[in-house]
């Protein structure tokens, strides 16, 4: 697949803002630099593709990777959810990265997370990763849904597709872009994708790889650097 190229250089004038005010659906919606979606309408907080426990599925299969990221993703999490006070918060897909993952040190710090947001409303729209790694224990309280499961004006799903009524929100692909600097400099950068009726988030998850999206009539790219979130200019 030919990938997205953009021409901009790395640098950009709309590195002053930390998150990224977009419109989708007739909602303000804001994109976050942790790689989430936020709707402060309803107070709602989207995350895709979390993979808890793919480290730990890796040195299940002898690969010599480094632990701590599970932790690290439900940091993550902490910190989005003393930010913003979700009353809900939507998995879309791969919440469990596969069977080898559910480790009882894995388990017991998602159980250990859960316990200290019990008032907040969780979902999974089951994705490809958890129709093998199995659902959430069920002591998580996380309701499990077949895509789309359906909020408001969205459609959330894992994989990306278009819905006849609802603007959709997807998983899946874990989109990247490429940006370039002065001379051959360049950079992969986790990005938010949106088309007229569909919008595709970054993974959520510490240890993932990414998908080099290609560019289409009316496509936006948002990149994810650091601490800031801004719109690309339209690519070559």
């Amino acid at each position: 697949m030919r990938g997205l190229r953009h021409s901009a250089t790395v640098t950009s004038p709309h590195l002053s803002a930390s998150t990224l005010d977009v419109q989708w659906a007739g909602e303000p919606l804001q994109l976050l630099p942790e790689r989430a979606l936020w709707w402060p309408g309803e107070r709602v907080l989207f995350i895709a593709d979390l993979h808890i426990g793919k480290a730990a599925t890796y040195r299940a299969l002898g690969q010599p990777v480094p632990g701590g990221t599970t932790q690290e993703n439900l940091s993550r999490l902490d910190a989005l959810i003393v930010r913003h006070a979700p009353l809900h918060i939507v998995f879309l897909g791969d919440f469990l990265h596969a069977v080898q993952a559910r480790t009882p040190q894995v388990l017991a710090a998602l159980a250990a997370w859960r316990d200290t947001h019990t008032a907040i409303a969780m979902t999974l729209v089951r994705g490809n990763h958890d129709s093998r790694a199995g659902g959430p224990p069920a002591a998580l309280r996380i309701e499990v849904v077949d895509e789309p499961f359906l909020l408001g004006p969205f459609a959330c799903c894992h994989h990306p597709q278009s819905h006849a009524t609802h603007f959709v929100l997807a998983g899946h692909l874990h989109p990247v872009c490429r940006l370039y600097g002065p001379g051959r400099d360049s950079v992969r950068l986790p990005c938010f994708v949106s088309d007229a009726q569909q919008a595709v988030l970054p993974a959520f998850g510490e240890f993932t790889g990414g998908w080099l999206m290609e560019k289409a009539p009316g496509r936006r790219f948002h990149a994810v650097g650091g601490e800031t979130v801004w719109a690309l200019p339209p690519a070559d």
